[in-house]
């Protein structure tokens, strides 16, 4: 007898989703197609100066950081050791010179 209950109510649970999967569906031929926006004219745009002038801008700075970049030390010729003796060097001159101590 709970084979029979448990058979039913399996197949009353697949026809349930089965239905409801179908009906969650629009019909193929019913669905409207997408419709694009219109594209605004580019001189008519009150927005797309100021958005010239934005981009013109980052493109500076992105100059501007490239020359600085170029002005640094590359990673794989950086001297680890002898910047640390440079700041240990300079280090020591301002220690001398806070504790009034002349140069050597």
């Amino acid at each position: 007898m709970r084979s029979r209950v448990a058979w039913l109510l399996a197949g009353a649970g697949i026809a349930v989703a089965l239905f409801a999967r179908f009906r969650r569906r629009p019909p193929v031929s019913s669905a409207p197609e997408p419709v694009a926006p219109p594209e605004p004219e580019p001189d008519t745009d009150p927005r797309a100066g100021e958005l010239r002038r934005r981009i013109a801008e980052s493109r500076e700075v992105v100059d501007e950081r490239e020359d600085f970049e170029e002005a640094e030390t590359p990673v794989d010729q950086a001297d680890p050791d002898a910047r640390r003796q440079d700041v240990h060097v300079r280090g020591r001159a301002a220690l001398e010179r806070m504790r009034g101590e002349p140069d050597s």
